[in-house]
């Protein structure tokens, strides 16, 4: 149990800073560029412990685990991350961050349908508060928020919460650092081919012409500097790395739903990082509607570990 906290802390520090740090090199380095370099990386400092964690647990990977691995990395970095990268361009990254927190509930209701994980009264409050918070704080009645931003960023949420319960279904058998090793490896193959097939001159000409000029020509190497690779190396073997191995490590002592506690501490930490390092506002909405999401995740998460602990005594 203890494991599994420690697991989700690491994963709390990681993930809360990713948005922030982001904001360094974004319009520097393409968004699908950087998905391929952050988890290409991040594959090969995780492949040592996930060969390490085969071979100790006696396993071997058949074509139908290659097979989900390949449909994770898909999922969760070969459509997610570059969405989300988007995101932070098009919006602040206190915003994206909030937005992305809205995760524990799609985990808990896709955990109902792919993992049978119950469905309780509290989790239909957490959805009520989560949702109001997020209208709050989206404030469409406030034309200075990009709803193009806004929307990538739930976008963005949905399909990383898909790819955390698909994923559990896999970490019992193999383990943490292995499914991430190798939906990292798929994924980043994934992009790969997809770099490459946008410059095919009549692609990258259907993707300039629906004004999607960040998916036409994609560079592999363009756009790294010296004053990047800080921030580059940090997203890659820090968030990448450390933190999506803590997350699915943490799954392999708690349900999905609540290792999704760590979506519980990024709305209140990640808008005051941004505050710190970027000088972003907390406007008055922000607030309240951190306040909104952070009371639908305690209501969604606290009730379910005091019950856990009742049951042990």
């Amino acid at each position: 149990m203890k494991k599994g906290y420690f697991y989700i802390a690491v994963a709390v520090v990681m993930f809360t800073s990713f948005e922030v740090v982001l904001k360094f090199v974004a319009g520097q380095i393409n968004s699908v560029q950087l998905t391929l370099c952050r988890f290409s990386i991040g594959f090969l400092f995780l492949l040592p412990v996930a060969l390490r964690t085969l071979k100790k647990r006696g396993n071997r990977l058949d074509r139908r685990s290659v097979a989900y691995f390949a449909l994770l990395g898909f999922i969760g970095i070969a459509l997610c991350m570059p969405i989300l990268h988007m995101a932070v361009s098009y919006t602040n990254s206190s915003v994206a961050a909030v937005m992305f927190s809205c995760n524990p509930v799609f985990v808990t209701f896709l955990a109902y349908f792919l993992l049978k994980e119950p469905i309780k009264p509290r989790h239909i409050a957490a959805l009520a508060l989560e949702i109001l918070g997020t209208v709050v704080i989206i404030s469409p009645w406030d034309t200075k928020l990009n709803m193009t931003g806004v929307l990538l960023a739930l976008l963005a949420t949905l399909l990383f919460s898909l790819y955390g319960v698909m994923g559990k279904r896999k970490v019992a058998q193999f383990g943490g650092a292995v499914v991430t090793c190798f939906s990292f490896l798929f994924g980043s193959l994934i992009v790969l081919v997809f770099i490459l097939f946008s410059h095919v001159p009549a692609v990258a000409q259907l993707f300039q012409g629906m004004g999607l000029d960040g998916f036409a020509n994609v560079p592999v190497f363009a756009g790294y500097t010296l004053h990047n690779l800080p921030y580059v190396l940090f997203v890659s073997v820090g968030v990448a790395g450390i933190g999506f191995c803590a997350y699915f490590l943490a799954m392999e002592y708690q349900p999905a739903s609540v290792v999704s506690l760590v979506y519980f501490f990024k709305p209140a930490l990640s808008p005051v990082l941004a505050w710190m390092v970027h000088g972003e506002e907390i406007s008055q909405s922000m607030f309240i509607g951190i306040v909104f999401i952070v009371a639908g995740s305690l209501c969604s998460i606290i009730p379910g570990i005091i019950e856990s602990k009742r049951g042990k005594t």
